[in-house]
């Protein structure tokens, strides 16, 4: 970002987890104001702490991202604030795995409105205000498993599934406003949730990726800062699946 150029504000939800946090650090070292969302008050605090400790002060803001009307009460709180939410990432996801024959209405309720209701709650406050401004980049994150089969994964395949519906129909209606949409589809990735399976089932993932390792948090924040970027305008409707070849088609 050139020096004299408008300090974009970013909004990354899902914020104090593994892939939200190196998000974070690197649209902040990219040069934009970025917004952190959390939903748990204690660990936003210990996460601001460490993040301080490194150099990263990082305004937090409260909203359960599952509830519209939680989400609309954080957006009026930060264009009060702040200003327009010019990039959004829809990072927040939750799992509740559990083989479809066995799962329970609230898990696969807590799964759809967590990862797929959020993104529209979080897309339909930010995008009048974009609209109005004539510029915007949303960054919706999916996952390998939104793509292909996974045992076990009903409630999460068909949200990371259903968001990148959201972003191919709203990336064709709002295309000619200056406003992006695009999706990301990690595979395995060494956050701390799954640098805590146990190593030999940690093995047994790898085995599966072709390039024979997780992917760092750092290569999705990579390409997260680079479609939030100007750059990027001529980017929409897409979907980057970073999996090392897991799956591929």
């Amino acid at each position: 970002m050139k020096k004299d150029e408008k300090k974009y504000v970013a909004l990354v939800t899902g914020a104090t987890g593994g892939l939200g946090t190196a998000m974070v650090k690197h649209l902040v070292d990219d040069g934009y104001l970025v917004i952190a969302n959390y939903h748990t008050r204690a660990k936003a605090d210990k996460w601001n702490e460490k993040m301080k400790a490194e150099g990263y002060d990082v305004p937090l803001y409260y909203a359960d991202v599952s509830d519209f009307n939680s989400v609309g009460e954080m957006i009026e709180k930060i264009q009060k604030d702040i200003g327009t939410v010019d990039i959004l990432v829809n990072n927040a996801g939750i799992t509740r795995d559990g083989a479809f024959r066995k799962m329970t209405f609230e898990n696969w309720d807590a799964v759809i409105r967590t990862n797929l209701y959020s993104a529209f709650n979080c897309c339909r406050h930010v995008i009048n205000p974009m609209i109005d401004q004539q510029y915007g980049r949303i960054i919706n994150i999916s996952s390998v498993n939104g793509q292909r089969a996974q045992f076990g994964q009903a409630n999460y395949a068909a949200a990371k599934a259903g968001m990148h519906g959201l972003t191919k129909t709203l990336a064709i209606e709002v295309a000619s406003k200056g406003i992006t949409v695009n999706t990301i589809s990690p595979g395995y990735i060494g956050t701390d949730m799954v640098m805590a399976v146990a190593e030999e089932i940690r093995e047994q993932i790898i085995k599966t990726i072709p390039a024979g390792r997780l992917g760092g948090t750092y290569e999705i924040a990579h390409r997260v800062s680079f479609l939030a970027s100007k750059d990027a305008a001529f980017i929409t409707g897409a979907n980057y699946c970073i999996n090392g070849g897991q799956h591929v088609f």
